[in-house]
């Protein structure tokens, strides 16, 4: 092998930390967001490539409903779980208490939120979901 066949490996040591981050900072400032959700009269608005990564239901939604900037109307859901969830989505930890963790992961779970849940499962709890 001569020297300009040979490759080098070029490594970013803390992408992984970086991409989360930077993915938080464009959520935080609303950079880019592509979704919203509609929960007890209140709004946030996330990146459905995030959401996509994080849940199957959410992947599978929208894939089948390719709208541009889809609102999504959520029924039986506690907007502080949503925000909660989509904290957990953009940086992979969130402190919920003890009082309101079992309401949190069965949302968690109707929504197939990975490493909250099984995520492999396909229920879908379409009550909680209403696309617009």
């Amino acid at each position: 092998m001569t020297d300009s066949q040979q490759q080098f490996c070029l490594r970013w040591n803390n992408f992984q930390a970086n991409i989360t981050s930077q993915f938080e900072a464009l959520r935080d400032d609303e950079d880019f967001v592509d979704v919203t959700f509609a929960c007890d009269g209140r709004r946030l608005q996330a990146h459905k490539v995030v959401l996509s990564a994080c849940s199957p239901y959410f992947k599978e939604l929208f894939k089948t409903n390719p709208c541009k900037h889809p609102i999504i109307f959520m029924r039986d859901v506690e907007f502080e779980h949503l925000q909660s969830l989509l904290e957990f989505m953009y940086a992979g930890e969130v402190n919920i208490s003890q009082a309101e963790l079992p309401t949190f992961l069965r949302t968690a779970e109707s929504l197939q939120i990975r490493g909250l849940t099984d995520s492999q499962s396909n229920q879908h709890n379409n009550e909680k979901v209403y696309l617009t």
